[in-house]
């Protein structure tokens, strides 16, 4: 679900920068090192890992729960990886809009009888903030890579998914389930065509992804990835006219105010 999304991005990628501006820039692109994007991919692809298996021991909704604070540790890796600064509204707008998408999507608990009643913090919670701070992690490098050598962005795009692919051939091979994956492949062939399409369509999404970060920045983007939920299950809410908690109400109060304050000040 990984590695094959992967080969269709780079492909992507590739194809995309020969109709781009890659011509203009890739004097610039040339001259960032490697390094970078080695690191950036495995902190990536670490994030990714770390999440999905973080749902062996997580519900889906705790895991999208936690991951609705990804901005914070984006935000405070790019201060410190890449030296960002930022004014004390910035700060408190983000927390803002991820306090109100969390209280948006948060849940409680009624059935005091649950497995989950007791649980407190465990392996699910300590793989989703090792997640966390890969992301952060990995948009403090792009926000250093962005700064510095100004990449074009279909090349940030495809240096990040070849390194991606390295690194996750590795694990294929070495857990065996590359292997697997082909044994599968053999007796369900229908599934090659499913991936397909859920890498094409990957791939068109990413490639909006690294637009948005290499012209406005990694926590930008990440703070659109995560209002998205915000606006799908809203949208949602407003179209089949479903009831809203206070918790709800109050979350979405945040997120506009935090939304609108940040774009007033920021002109």
């Amino acid at each position: 679900m990984v590695f094959i999304p992967c080969i269709v991005n780079a492909i992507f990628a590739k194809i995309a920068s020969f109709t781009s501006e890659a011509k203009q820039s890739s004097t610039q692109d040339s001259i960032t090192p490697q390094s970078y994007y080695a690191l950036m991919s495995f902190s990536y692809v670490g994030a990714m890992l770390s999440s999905n298996h973080a749902l062996q021991y997580v519900s889906y909704p705790t895991q999208v729960l936690g991951k609705s604070v990804k901005p914070i540790p984006v935000m405070l890796l790019g201060v410190i990886l890449a030296r960002k600064r930022y004014s004390l509204l910035k700060y408190l707008f983000v927390l803002m809009i991820v306090l109100g998408v969390v209280l948006f999507m948060y849940k409680p608990k009624y059935d005091s009888k649950s497995l989950d009643a007791d649980h407190v913090f465990g392996w699910g919670e300590l793989l989703l903030l090792l997640s966390l701070g890969l992301d952060g992690v990995t948009g403090g490098i792009q926000d250093r890579i962005r700064e510095k050598y100004i990449p074009q962005t279909y090349h940030l795009m495809l240096w990040m998914n070849i390194w991606s692919i390295g690194y996750l051939l590795i694990g294929l091979l070495v857990t065996g389930e590359g292997f697997e994956f082909v044994d599968f492949a053999c007796r369900y062939p229908s599934v090659l065509w499913e991936l397909v399409t859920f890498s094409i369509c990957s791939a068109v999404g990413q490639n909006f992804i690294f637009m948005t970060i290499t012209n406005f920045g990694p926590l930008p983007c990440s703070i659109i990835t995560t209002t998205r939920k915000f606006f799908t299950i809203l949208g949602s809410v407003v179209i089949f006219r479903h009831s809203m908690s206070t918790l709800q109400w109050l979350g979405t109060i945040l997120v506009f105010a935090g939304l609108s304050l940040d774009s007033a000040f920021k002109h």
